[in-house]
């Protein structure tokens, strides 16, 4: 964010300095005397100072992209959320990030979408496969038995590239022959407690999941795109809900629906057609919680490798952006953190102009059109701020979407089956 904004305070050492200030007035011993505070830079918890935190550590997504190039590998994220929990604590929490939380614990998902609901929308995108494919695939909810839960964020439920995710996890469950299920009391991969810092409330929002995978006595938990989603399940998922012994122990616990479609690749289980995706040539974003917090696979890095590897095995146009924007490096989208609200936006198109000059030097030197995100935030974000930049909010997608548009199901219909069937005569009652 200070490459976006240019404010001093948005530093990392800066930012930081705003909470050491009040550490070192209580915590040591020139801080303690009031005659010697100035020498330490040490601050009582003002009412003034509080409005400078709650600015501040609200213009932190939490991305750790500081962290990886701090010479004394001080994780900025840890400190930013410490504050925003001291904040949340004392009745100055950020109203945004709590009122999603509180929809969780109500209904079980971050937009607040009840049960039939949720079930009407499966229904309708069942409807909408079958249209295009002429294959039933299904997207089972609360089934009892099912081998795989998957957690999904629940933007993958209404919006636009997300639901197109969505149906490519559905057709690659298809073709695998998976049973699986989709949980309504637990109808949300994200946990927006850990951008307020709050391990009790992490804890409360994880604890669905483990009840709904026990209640519907599945053997795996697969979670879908979502960035800060997968960094809570790789990272924390043990200790905020385990033990999962119930789980089969063939089986990672968790898995990223990208670990499990590679997998599927790997072994030759799916018939895919790269041209489905020839109109477009594509970039790949690495979103923050993925690149920085967390893993996938069984080999370190796998985390960058295996959605490029799955990429490249989809479409025939791939091209990466600058080394030092992308992987362990890459830029955040400028949304993640709890400031994907539309109060921030001035804010969030600055916190995403590294990103955005990264992605401009490969559409105009590479003929880029399409970038992929793994992450709802980002994916939400980058629709919002590409127009600010020149782009179509159309412009992201997501990666299963790409899959989606090139597996070829088991007697699904071809464009030659659809053409031969327009041709021929109708048939006299």
């Amino acid at each position: 964010y200070f490459l976006g904004t240019g404010d001093p305070k948005n530093m990392p050492v800066a930012r930081q300095d705003l909470l050491r200030k009040v550490y070192r007035r209580h915590f040591t011993p020139l801080g303690k005397f009031p005659l010697t505070r100035w020498l330490v830079g040490a601050e009582d918890l003002t009412e003034e100072v509080l409005d400078d935190w709650y600015s501040y550590f609200h213009q932190c997504s939490q991305c750790r992209r500081c962290s990886v190039y701090c010479p004394y590998g001080i994780d900025t994220a840890e400190i930013s959320m410490a504050a925003r929990d001291i904040m949340d604590h004392i009745g100055k929490g950020q109203k945004y990030c709590n009122e999603i939380i509180g929809k969780v614990h109500k209904i079980g998902n971050n937009l607040g979408l009840p049960g039939p609901a949720l079930e009407n929308t499966l229904e309708g995108l069942e409807e909408d496969i079958e249209d295009e494919t002429g294959v039933k695939v299904r997207l089972p909810l609360d089934e009892k038995g099912a081998d795989i839960l998957l957690v999904t964020p629940s933007a993958d439920f209404f919006a636009e590239p997300h639901v197109d995710g969505l149906i490519g996890y559905a057709k690659v469950f298809h073709q695998a022959g998976a049973s699986w299920t989709i949980s309504t009391y637990a109808s949300e991969a994200a946990n927006f407690a850990m951008f307020i810092g709050s391990y009790e409330q992490m804890r409360e929002v994880a604890l669905r999941i483990r009840k709904a995978a026990i209640d519907l006595g599945v053997k795996r938990i697969v979670f879908g795109e979502c960035g800060h989603a997968w960094r809570v399940a790789y990272s924390f998922l043990n200790t905020l809900a385990g033990p999962w012994d119930f789980l089969d122990p063939d089986y990672p616990v968790p898995q990223h629906i990208c670990e499990y479609t590679w997998d599927l690749i790997e072994k030759g289980e799916l018939k895919l057609d790269k041209s489905a995706n020839d109109h477009m040539t594509l970039t790949f974003h690495d979103s923050c919680n993925v690149a920085r917090a967390t893993r996938m696979g069984d080999k370190p890095g796998g985390q960058f490798e295996i959605p490029r590897n799955i990429a490249r095995a989809v479409c025939n146009n791939f091209v990466d952006m600058a080394e030092d924007s992308i992987r362990e490096g890459t830029y955040c989208c400028g949304g993640g953190g709890g400031l994907l609200t539309d109060d921030l936006m001035e804010l969030r198109v600055k916190g995403a102009k590294p990103r955005m000059e990264a992605l401009n030097q490969v559409v105009k030197n590479d003929g880029v059109t399409h970038m992929i995100a793994i992450c709802a935030i980002c994916k939400s974000q980058f629709s919002k701020v590409f127009p600010e930049y020149g782009m179509g909010m159309d412009r992201v997608v997501s990666l299963h979407q790409l899959v989606s548009n090139a597996i070829v199901l088991d007697g699904q219909e071809t464009d030659e089956d659809n053409e031969g069937s327009e041709s021929a005569p109708d048939k006299e009652e």
